[in-house]
């Protein structure tokens, strides 16, 4: 649903504004959480889920939007603490499923609980979304076709979105199956990997102020790119997750670096780098399930560093004005 998300989108942002999609994207998914607990038919569940991607493709953009107009007004760099903010929402989320299925098995009384939640912070944040929108700096051309800078930011984030999904995905298996991590052990790449970018997008508005956007993404690719090789080289529980959360501090400040260049572009172009991203979470992770059942699964993290390489490669392909015209 995401990935297909795009035309969407941008009608709508260029319509409605971000303000506005947002609300009603928070709206939207309390229901389709209600509707998935109750229906038994997979079909109908395929269908909710397909819908519940495109809504939050929407609510992604607009935040996004938001996030850059908040920049513009408060003369300041917030985007990657914004992320942060989403990164903990997904460790605190994680945390209240646990501790709701400990209470109950039952997902409807799960989902209502979590959509309640969603319409409370709806409520609160709708008093401090901004009305203003985005001034494009670059006059479009009236054509679909994207400037030559966000084709650059597209790919940047796919293979972004392909290491940090894999990175996810594929740690915890990793660790077990060929680092010699226990069962019980294992789940700890993820929270390794989640707290480093959690902490490093705390810091990276700061970066981006000192160095840019793109030598920040350049340095982050480098770091994951080497950090990664020398723990599938080295081995072992230790290295190999200090060498994860490195990874996750390089990729931490990546897709609040390129959501935030490419909204200069216009709604379009945001929508579009979004899809992108989208499309790259998408096949990371069963790229690297395909390479490991038919090499390894060094073989496929392998992927996942030469991901990282490609998309240091493309950030210097960006030159400081073009991120910005």
């Amino acid at each position: 649903g995401a990935a297909c998300a795009f035309p969407l989108t941008t009608t709508l942002l260029e319509k409605w504004g971000a303000k506005y999609l947002a609300l009603a994207a928070g709206l939207i998914l309390p229901v389709l959480l209600i509707a998935l607990s109750l229906t038994t038919h997979f079909h109908f569940a395929v269908l909710i889920m397909f819908l519940e991607g495109v809504v939050c493709a929407q609510m992604n953009s607009a935040m996004n939007s938001q996030g850059v107009a908040v920049e513009i007004v408060g003369k300041q760099k917030i985007l990657s603490k914004l992320h942060a903010t989403f990164s903990l929402g997904m460790l605190l989320a994680a945390l209240f499923s646990s501790q709701v299925m400990q209470e109950t098995e039952l997902i409807n009384i799960h989902f209502i609980i979590s959509g309640v939640i969603i319409l409370l912070f709806l409520v609160f944040a709708y008093f401090g979304l901004l009305s203003q929108e985005l001034k494009i700096a670059t006059k479009p051309s009236g054509l679909l076709l994207p400037a030559a800078g966000t084709i650059w930011l597209g790919i940047i984030i796919f293979f972004g979105s392909i290491v940090e999904g894999s990175m996810y995905d594929w740690s915890t298996i990793y660790l077990f199956e060929v680092a010699g991590a226990t069962k019980e052990f294992a789940p700890t790449g993820i929270a390794v990997v989640s707290g480093a970018m959690l902490i490093a997008r705390i810091f990276s508005d700061g970066w981006r102020n000192q160095f840019g956007s793109m030598k920040v993404i350049l340095f982050g690719g480098i770091i994951a790119c080497l950090s990664l090789g020398l723990g599938l080289l080295i081995g072992g529980v230790y290295p190999t997750l200090i060498s994860f959360g490195l990874v996750g501090l390089g990729m931490a400040a990546v897709s609040p670096c390129i959501y935030a260049e490419s909204a200069q572009y216009g709604h379009r172009a945001l929508a579009g780098v979004t899809t992108m991203g989208s499309i790259g979470a998408l096949l990371g992770p069963p790229m690297i399930g395909f390479a490991a059942h038919h090499l390894n699964l060094v073989g496929g993290m392998m992927l996942v560093l030469i991901s990282a390489f490609i998309l240091a490669l493309c950030s210097m392909q960006i030159k400081p004005f073009q991120a910005v015209s």
